[in-house]
């Protein structure tokens, strides 16, 4: 579990990422990126109901995709808020998959170390 502080969790904190920040796109995700006036990084995961209707399934979805985030946390660079967003179809993908896939789409945005 990431501590409180790297947690995006407020309304107005995921408006700011969506309406300032910069996208990426990958297979199975989107990913939003805004710098902040912190000296810390947070995240903010989505999963709505494209990706299943089904809370169970959603809800192991985000768990997997924290789990392969905090891993490689201590690489993603200092000050930027991040929203990872969920595609239709990462439900059935394998755990090594979507950990590939997270490495890469924070590659591509430049902010793993």
């Amino acid at each position: 579990m990431f501590p409180k502080e790297n947690r995006l969790k407020k309304t107005k904190d995921f408006d700011k990422v969506f309406s300032k920040g910069r996208s990426f796109k990958k297979r199975l995700f989107i990913l939003k990126k805004n710098k902040n006036s912190f000296g810390f990084s947070r995240l903010g995961f989505i999963v709505n109901k494209k990706v299943s209707k089904k809370a169970v399934v959603r809800n192991k979805t985000k768990r997997r995709m924290r789990e392969t985030v905090k891993n490689l946390f201590p690489k993603i660079e200092k000050g930027w808020d991040i929203v990872l967003t969920a595609l239709p179809g990462i439900e059935k993908e394998e755990f090594g998959e979507l950990k590939k896939n997270i490495e890469e789409i924070l590659k591509d945005a430049e902010i793993l170390k």
